[in-house]
């Protein structure tokens, strides 16, 4: 790699890092199009470019989640009772859609079904619903259910399932910030049983690039992560300096920005224009 390449996942890491603390989502959201416009220019080959992004933005979410919850936990923020009852249907959904599937998708239905989800996601929280008073969170079979689906759809886009598992707690009435801590916490299990099913689910393809470990790319894993888990913290105390309307609209034009362009690539990919 230059000194080029390492500096600007360098400068990712560190808008990522701090997205994570801020947001609750991992950083994946804004990592996997600007990752997938870098190795574009690195020349990977298209069949597997957006794999590579994805897995490797989801590996780093490993360590960007500790550094992240570690601060919201701080405040006292995360609510650790809907990360138990999370979790086991988490790490389920992750390898499922971490393994065969990712492997058998084409780029351009990556693409679009990170636009899609991203989108929908940022409209959510624009649209700043109110849910009914009396809503509470499912009980453990629902929770179950829930934590699968993010962990599915996680695992399919690079994310650290901030962009279902926020709108999903504040729709149950628990609070912004409680949701976007508690959503920190959620990615290191999203991102670890992801990960392993990355590696694979990529084991033995031609088309990956050396330094590649499944659709893991090493090489961007060391940089961004080493830059993120010094932003996490800053973006974590800034979130609990802003209020509840703030955080939403930033979060919705974050998600917004990062849909259109994945959006663009995926129609590109088909051929459409």
């Amino acid at each position: 790699m230059t000194l080029v390449q390492i500096g600007s996942l360098a400068v990712l890491g560190c808008f990522t890092g701090f997205a994570a603390g801020l947001l609750g989502i991992g950083g994946g959201m804004i990592m996997v199009p600007f990752l997938t416009f870098l190795f574009t220019l690195y020349g990977f080959p298209l069949e597997v470019v957006v794999h590579i992004a994805i897995a490797t933005s989801m590996a780093t979410i490993i360590f960007t989640s500790l550094s992240s919850v570690r601060a919201h936990h701080k405040r006292g923020a995360v609510r650790w009772d809907i990360v138990i009852l999370l979790v086991p249907g988490i790490l389920i959904g992750a390898l499922l859609g971490g393994g065969k599937l990712f492997a058998l998708l084409k780029t351009s239905w990556l693409s679009l079904i990170f636009a899609l989800f991203v989108g929908f996601s940022g409209y959510q929280m624009l649209a700043n619903k109110k849910p009914k008073p009396s809503r509470t969170l499912p009980g453990k079979l629902g929770m179950f259910g829930a934590g699968s689906f993010i962990g599915f759809l996680s695992s399919l886009v690079g994310a650290g399932g901030g962009f279902i598992s926020v709108p999903f707690m504040t729709w149950c009435n628990v609070t912004m910030h409680s949701a976007v801590a508690t959503s920190a916490a959620l990615g290191f299990p999203i991102a670890l049983a992801s990960a392993i099913a990355y590696i694979i689910s990529g084991y033995g393809n031609p088309n990956l690039p050396s330094g590649a470990i499944g659709y893991i790319y090493v090489p961007a894993l060391v940089c961004i992560a080493l830059a993120s888990v010094l932003t996490a913290p800053l973006g974590a105390k800034v979130a609990h300096q802003l209020n509840v309307a703030q955080l939403k609209k930033v979060f919705a034009l974050v998600l917004f920005a990062l849909s259109a362009y994945m959006l663009n690539k995926g129609l590109i990919t088909l051929g459409l224009y």
